[in-house]
């Protein structure tokens, strides 16, 4: 039996785990958090280690004698990953590609070299540094945008309005910078999508292309994502080449990516790309609703040195649409039962339930809920997943003072 050791045992893993038990496979799941959902699939070996402790990561994968080594959905673990892989000899991407693919400072300068659109951008450190890049990005023209270099899942990203305090907004930012650099770049503006990718032996081949709705300025926290794409034939033609040179920009030679773009007045531009299956049920979801490929299958076949089936099996329209609500604690939630009751719903899940408090989305997991659909048409998915959505109603208290 072979086995397959998976970064984090948290909810987006826990598709991973599923499957490859599925597969018949030896699961080592490793996650900090001894209670996480997934130690609890039956089979599963429990390793209680931080993902980005990557001395113990390696430890423990040479002392199981794995065969492949993965992520999903999260950038933390990729270091692991990519040491793993070196150390055993195992299929992955290199210490260099995990790097470039979880910096974006890194992934900005790899990218820019390689010819690949990007946006214009400054890597600052201090703020002397950063109110120069300002004053520059300014004088091109542009808003600017400011981004933590390393960390993800929208934390720390901020859009600095004119007339914006300087001072505030820096030190919002680097408070989520582990290595204390951050991005200064260009605001791009006009449509934003992410595509996901997976590459075998240097053979990157894109999958789907999925339109975003976002919570825009100033945190931009993604509410929503549509398959396929509604943009025009040349313009995805445009995001497929610019996905398959960042990958090679890069270095993924093998597994998955999800890369974010935007469509600018210049033409496509790299937001960020990731070496790992996308998260917000894109890749575990979405694509299988709206494809029939089953990506986290063969992300686990393709880190295991297998072939996997990557051909489309139907064309079909999915999406999924987040909750939005107020500020408060949460006192009562009702009508997920009834919002899967619609045609088209195939899931609709509260993620903070009675008792948690919920408030102003600044990054993804501040999202309520979700409802996601599959319908012949994307137009008819997105339909379905908004009167989903209008049958949730999430009840908050209402002394906001017990809050504080």
């Amino acid at each position: 039996m072979k086995k397959i050791m998976i970064l984090g045992a948290g909810i987006l893993q826990l598709p991973a785990i599923e499957t490859a038990r599925k597969m018949e496979l030896e699961v080592i799941a490793v996650d900090m958090n001894p209670e996480a959902v997934g130690f609890k699939v039956p089979g599963v070996i429990k390793e209680v280690i931080s993902t980005i402790d990557t001395p113990a990561i390696v430890e423990s994968a040479k002392k199981h004698h794995i065969d492949g080594i993965m992520t999903l959905a999260t950038d933390m673990p990729m270091q692991s990953v990519a040491a793993v892989c070196h150390e055993m000899g195992l299929i992955g991407i290199s210490e260099d590609t995990a790097l470039k693919a979880t910096n974006k400072a890194f992934m900005r300068d790899a990218l820019k070299e390689s010819g690949v659109p990007v946006p214009l951008y400054f890597r600052v450190k201090g703020k002397n540094e950063y109110k120069a890049a300002v004053s520059n990005v300014r004088s091109a023209g542009f808003k600017c945008i400011l981004k933590p270099a390393d960390n993800s899942g929208s934390r720390g990203v901020s859009l600095l309005e004119p007339g914006a305090d300087l001072d505030k907004a820096f030190d919002y930012t680097a408070q989520f910078s582990r290595g204390g650099e951050i991005v200064v770049e260009e605001f791009m503006e006009g449509p934003e999508v992410s595509v996901e990718t997976m590459a075998v032996g240097g053979d990157v081949r894109v999958i789907q292309i999925t339109d975003k709705l976002t919570t825009g300025a100033p945190y931009f926290v993604e509410m929503g994502h549509s398959q396929p794409s509604q943009l025009s034939g040349e313009i995805k033609r445009k995001i497929a080449e610019i996905s398959i040179a960042a990958n090679r920009a890069i270095g993924i030679q093998n597994g998955p990516s999800h890369t974010e773009i935007k469509v600018t007045k210049e033409g496509p531009k790299i937001v960020e790309l990731g070496a790992r299956l996308g998260g917000d049920c894109i890749t575990t979801h979405l694509v299988p609703l709206s494809t029939g490929v089953d990506m986290v299958k063969c992300c686990i076949q393709i880190a295991l040195g297998e072939q996997p089936d990557l051909e489309p099996k139907w064309k079909k329209g999915s999406a999924i649409r987040y909750l939005e609500t107020g500020k408060g604690v949460v006192k009562a939630v009702s009508g997920a039962e009834d919002a899967e009751k619609i045609p088209g719903v195939v899931q609709a899940s509260i993620v903070h339930g009675v008792g948690e408090r919920v408030g102003e989305i600044r990054s993804s997991g501040d999202r309520a809920g979700f409802v996601i659909a599959q319908a012949d048409s994307v137009t008819e998915a997105v339909e379905a997943c908004e009167k989903g959505k209008s049958l949730i109603e999430i009840q908050l208290e209402n002394d906001l003072q017990k809050l504080y």
